[in-house]
């Protein structure tokens, strides 16, 4: 069974843009919008702090779970920190499972020790899991460089495995930032594999295809030399393509296939107060197309034929631009096609159609800051719950929120 994982208004009618011959399949401009299956969403509902029992701050990456396996129960939601309890940015180490009644629990607690082991037993792996986890290089060589700062990138497959993208700091600081890797975590929350290099260069947001013992993973990259620039904006940010080989649990661990670069020239910059900022939301359409949150221009793109196609899109065809669109953060694509957007410059929630009309907004975040519009830097996770809700993570007081 194939499934969409993933994991940021617009005026009435937007002109479909297309980005210098970038693609080579346009959209085609729709003559009105669709209507909504969601009617739309009036209430907002709190459901947990996202908060650990270490601290940990500022609820990024959010999934919902789709099978029950091992601790992950269907239903509930996961959420990854990136802050630790000191609000360093970078640092968080923590996954909550979260259920939508409210119960918490810790799925995960990932320290850069859990990456780096000599391979002399690594605890509670099986015995084809440790011969895989050891076959693959020298383990006591850092297997994420720089270590654990936990995003947006999350994921949950079917079979129970959970991926999720670091971009590590060593002091909460835009200049200490490091590459960082995908983590592969078991359904009991332990870390058994790590994708880094060949083209992850801070994984930023993630979307997958699941289709049992394959899957596919499309990535967000932010630093290709934004470091080295220093605050100047970068147009080197990438969306790669990971194929993966997905075992069942205890049957061995995910091995990546092949990584394909199908975006391109995407704009990124460093940020005292939010680190980075760049493409993070990444959705994928029933066709093959994939959406992404392109932040800094104030745009939602799309890139076609994600699936399949061996070369860069560039920046892809620009679906909708400026508008109600308020610093995109993160987007999800609905069961019925329907792109859901958070803003990350404001407290709003948005629906368009593929095509760029604009379905309904909503104010979820009233938090008021001197001098910025409310809930301005607030929202960043977003997560379907089929037709009938949004959960999303608000940054300003670490809680996981439904919008229904």
């Amino acid at each position: 069974m194939k499934r969409f994982l993933g994991s940021r208004l617009i005026p009435a009618v937007i002109t479909l843009v297309a980005i210098a011959a970038a693609v080579a399949i346009p959209l085609t401009l729709a003559k009105g919008p669709a209507p909504s299956t969601k009617e739309w969403y009036h209430h907002v509902s709190g459901i947990a702090s996202t908060i650990p029992d270490n601290g940990d701050l500022n609820p990024y990456g959010t999934a919902v779970v789709k099978d029950s396996v091992g601790r992950l129960i269907e239903g509930d939601i996961l959420v990854s920190n990136f802050n630790n309890r000191l609000n360093l940015a970078g640092k968080g180490t923590t996954i909550m499972e979260i259920a939508p009644d409210g119960t918490r629990m810790l799925f995960a607690q990932i320290e850069a020790s859990d990456l780096e082991g000599d391979c002399s037993g690594e605890v509670g792996l099986t015995t084809t899991e440790q011969a895989n986890w050891c076959s693959q290089g020298d383990r006591s060589q850092e297997a994420c460089p720089g270590g654990v700062g936990l995003t947006t990138a999350l994921v949950v497959l079917e079979r129970g495995w959970v991926i999720v993208g670091s971009l590590p700091t060593t002091n909460g600081m835009p200049e200490t930032a490091r590459a960082g890797c995908l983590i592969v975590l078991n359904s009991d929350g332990m870390p058994v594999e790590t994708f880094a290099g060949h083209s992850i260069n801070g994984p930023w947001g993630m979307t997958a295809l699941d289709q049992g013992d394959q899957a596919t993973l499309f990535v967000a990259n932010v630093l290709n030399g934004t470091v080295e620039a220093r605050g100047k904006v970068m147009h080197t940010s990438t969306i790669i393509r990971i194929q993966l080989d997905v075992p069942e649990q205890g049957q061995g661990v995910p091995i990546r296939q092949s990584t394909t670069v199908i975006g391109s020239g995407f704009a990124a910059k460093t940020n005292a107060a939010a680190l980075v900022i760049g493409p993070n939301g990444l959705g994928l359409s029933s066709d093959g197309t994939l959406f992404v949150a392109d932040t800094l221009r104030n745009r939602i793109a799309a890139i076609p034929e994600a699936l399949t196609r061996m070369t860069s899109a560039s920046t892809g065809i620009t679906v909708a631009v400026n508008g109600a669109l308020n610093g995109p953060a993160d987007l999800a694509v609905a069961p019925d096609g329907d792109i859901m957007i958070v803003n990350g410059n404001d407290g709003f929630m948005l629906e368009i159609t593929p095509y760029g009309f604009l379905i309904g907004k909503k104010l979820v975040d009233k938090t008021k800051m001197p001098g910025a519009s409310a809930g301005a830097g607030c929202l960043f996770g977003l997560a379907v719950r089929g037709s009938d809700g949004a959960y999303f993570t608000d940054d300003c007081a670490s809680t996981l929120d439904l919008l229904h």
